[in-house]
């Protein structure tokens, strides 16, 4: 048989694919603006009949129907990366989360630890080969469906062909439906004035022939507006949201002296508008990978002249780094911070960079702090810690003694907060007295 007539024997509705989910199963879903929205809402109509049902996924878009208060007992979240649409459920202790590194989940497949029994995912139509491609999100889905017992595809002539090691054919595939609907979206915001600042700081550390990892939001959307006076960049990255666009048209963006993959952009996958989705589809600039490659940080060290820019939630004066809680309420997830934190501090040239704002809640909160708050996680730990920036400049830490990074940590705070963050580092004697920062 030959993959057309394999295609056309797979072809089913939603209804018929989703008789395969049986209770007690593990079901993983798509992620981020692939989520497959058709099988994700029809699979309500199965509740009733099923029991035990985990849904494991990283942060996914839309309405995750399945963490209602009435579907316990039926289904249950497990959020590997806890996005806007799980977060209550998991405070509330109907769903749960998973911290672990990004790098590290598709591991979880291979080794049978947390063996998956279904795979739901959106593809792009095939090729004239049979291939379909993942499109804007490879990340642990490509290896979750190739070690599946079912895989149901929901193929949408709306999924961009991303390139790289990106494709499932047909004949990897169980069950095919065939969708055409927008892909879930999510614009940039205009980063703000104090984004800006932090991103004059951040920028100042990036030299030509740089190559960055850069994750989504006002931060890394200045950061690239600030780069525009670079030369000869690259991009190796688990994400890649709209900002990039800009610095490749101008040539900025090139990876020509990239030591791997030159003359790529190397991402998982992509979280932004359709005028990315547009821009990658069939673009040779582009090479995904499923996030197991991406983030090991072996591979991200042979980056020379890596630059990994992350984000917190909070940073104590020591350098620990709380970047998926707030308190004892996870918020986000571990993602890659801890494996391009790790990439880069092992890279020729390169820097790990934690990248916050001073403040929170309209500048009444310090987001550097004595102590993390009771029940906050560490992601990052104090050794891995290399540069923190804020608004307020840089603190480079290692190698720093805890003396020393009380200092440059408080001197980066917001000034309104620096008298009690050196109180407190007098007191735990981590400095000698002296007078009070201003």
């Amino acid at each position: 048989m030959n993959w057309q007539d394999s295609y056309r024997a797979k072809l089913t509705n939603p209804a018929d694919a989703l008789e395969e989910i049986r209770s007690g199963q593990r079901v993983w879903i798509h992620a981020g603006c692939a989520t497959p929205s058709t099988l994700v809402s029809q699979f309500q109509k199965r509740a009733q009949h099923l029991n035990d049902v985990e849904l494991m996924h990283m942060l996914t878009m839309g309405d995750a129907w399945y963490i209602r208060p009435e579907f316990e007992g039926h289904f249950r979240a497990n959020a590997l990366f806890i996005g806007a649409n799980v977060r209550g459920a998991i405070a509330e202790g109907r769903a749960d989360y998973t911290p672990i590194f990004l790098s590290e989940i598709e591991g979880l497949f291979l080794s049978g630890e947390r063996p998956v029994d279904v795979v739901l995912c959106q593809v792009s139509p095939p090729d004239d080969h049979g291939y379909m491609s993942l499109g804007v999100s490879i990340d642990c889905t490509l290896t979750a469906a190739r070690n599946a017992r079912v895989v149901i595809a929901e193929v949408n002539d709306q999924m961009p062909r991303a390139l790289g090691d990106a494709f499932l054919h047909v004949s990897e595939i169980t069950h095919l439906i065939e969708t055409s609907h927008p892909l879930h979206e999510l614009a940039p915001e205009p980063y703000t004035d104090i984004q800006s600042r932090i991103a004059a700081h951040v920028a100042a550390l990036i030299p030509d022939g740089a190559t960055l990892q850069l994750g989504i939001g006002g931060v890394p959307d200045a950061v690239l507006h600030a780069l525009v006076d670079r030369r000869d960049l690259g991009i190796h990255t688990e994400m890649v949201s709209d900002g990039v666009i800009d610095l490749i048209e101008r040539g900025i963006i090139n990876g020509r002296r990239k030591s791997i993959h030159p003359g790529k952009v190397v991402a998982s996958f992509v979280i932004g508008t359709k005028t990315l989705f547009d821009y990658l589809h069939n673009n040779p600039f582009f090479e995904f990978h499923p996030v197991r490659y991406t983030n090991d940080p072996f591979v991200i060290a042979q980056n020379i002249q890596m630059v990994a820019i992350n984000s917190a939630l909070q940073v104590d004066i020591t350098g620990q780094v709380c970047a998926d809680s707030i308190g004892p309420r996870p918020y986000s997830g571990f993602g890659g911070q801890v494996d391009f934190m790790r990439g880069a501090a092992r890279s020729k040239g390169g820097k790990p960079i934690i990248a916050l704002p001073a403040t929170a809640k309209n500048g009444t909160i310090s987001r550097i702090v004595a102590t993390l708050d009771p029940g906050a996680g560490v992601v990052t730990s104090r050794a891995d810690v290399h540069y923190v920036v804020t608004e307020f400049g840089v603190a480079y830490l290692h190698g720093k003694t805890l003396r020393q990074r009380a200092e440059a940590l408080i001197a980066i705070a917001d000034p309104q907060f620096r008298d009690e963050l050196w109180d407190y580092a007098e007191r735990v004697h981590f400095v000698e007295p002296r007078l009070a920062l201003v």
